[in-house]
């Protein structure tokens, strides 16, 4: 009994205990981290900037909801959303309830794929093939046929409407406290709404600081960012891999960035220069595989500070 069975039978409540840990515990495991980012220019005042990503909201969440809405206790300087915000066509109203505080900062956001579309079942496995076979998103995948389509529209609107700056492929500035930030963004290069050429060019000489937003870190536009000298790029899509493995990391990024930088502040160099890139875990998963292991839900607050 033990030699034919023990193994085996050791082996599945072990995988049991860890999918229960990863779908009860660790994918409603919240947390909030904190950077420093060197990338102001000298002599001005620090920046708190929150980033949201990734919410993928579906009805019900509610110990979800209640975290946003504590985040407005950060009283950030502004916030920055890089999409898929909802993984539930019903889900609009609980992003924009969830949202309601942070919507009373200065803000702006860019949408990623799950905003546009309904989430499918894929098996986890195929994002291991289309790493080894060199395909992300539509980027040498057939188009997708079949999806449900979100309401997006509805969520554009009341970004809108409290004042965030839709950086769909086109710049924007906010005023904060005497301090011009220029912000330029793209839509999601995961689906190929990306169009770099609507917004080249480089940061604008009459802005105290500028920096780029993107949701799906593609190298073509970490590339183009960085070599038009934008100091910061924030993105998100990631979700950090959502499955890791202890004291190694990702497996898989959903895109062509390395493993390396599937999460938090890295480097990326381009053309001779350098620039900070953030990328957000995210604090959601596709309703399909609501699990994270060795990966918890975040959000993060950026603190910019003045160059070494």
């Amino acid at each position: 009994m033990h030699a034919r069975y023990g193994v085996p039978l050791g082996i599945t409540a072990a995988g049991a205990a860890g999918l229960l840990y990863a779908a009860a515990f660790e994918a409603r495991s919240f947390r909030l981290r904190r950077v420093t980012v060197p990338v102001l220019p000298s002599g001005m005042r620090p920046l708190r900037v929150l980033q949201v990503s990734d919410i993928h909201m579906v009805s019900g969440q509610r110990k979800k909801q209640r975290w946003l809405r504590s985040l407005a206790g950060l009283r950030p300087d502004f916030v920055i959303n890089t999409g898929d915000n909802l993984s539930d066509p019903e889900g609009v109203p609980e992003v924009l309830d969830s949202l309601g505080p942070l919507m009373e900062f200065p803000g702006a956001y860019v949408f990623g794929s799950n905003d546009y579309y309904g989430p499918m079942f894929r098996n986890p496995a195929r994002y291991l093939l289309e790493k080894v076979q060199g395909r992300h998103g539509l980027n040498g995948n057939p188009p997708a046929v079949g999806v449900v389509h979100n309401p997006w529209e509805d969520l554009r609107d009341a970004f809108d409407a409290a004042g965030w700056l839709n950086l769909t492929n086109t710049r924007g500035t906010l005023k904060i406290e005497g301090v011009s930030l220029e912000l330029t963004g793209l839509d999601d290069p995961h689906i190929k709404r990306d169009r770099y050429e609507q917004v080249a060019g480089g940061p604008s000489d009459s802005a105290d600081f500028s920096m780029a937003v993107v949701h799906a870190p593609y190298l073509r536009t970490l590339d183009a960012f960085t070599a038009d000298a934008y100091p910061l790029i924030l993105a998100g899509h990631t979700h950090g891999g959502q499955l890791c493995i202890p004291f190694y990391g990702a497996l898989v990024t959903n895109c062509d960035l390395d493993t390396d930088r599937v999460k938090g502040l890295s480097t990326h160099t381009a053309e001779g220069r350098t620039s900070y890139l953030h990328v957000s875990a995210g604090c959601g998963t596709n309703r399909y595989t609501p699990v994270r292991f060795a990966c918890p839900p975040e959000a993060t607050l950026l603190t910019l500070v003045g160059r070494e």
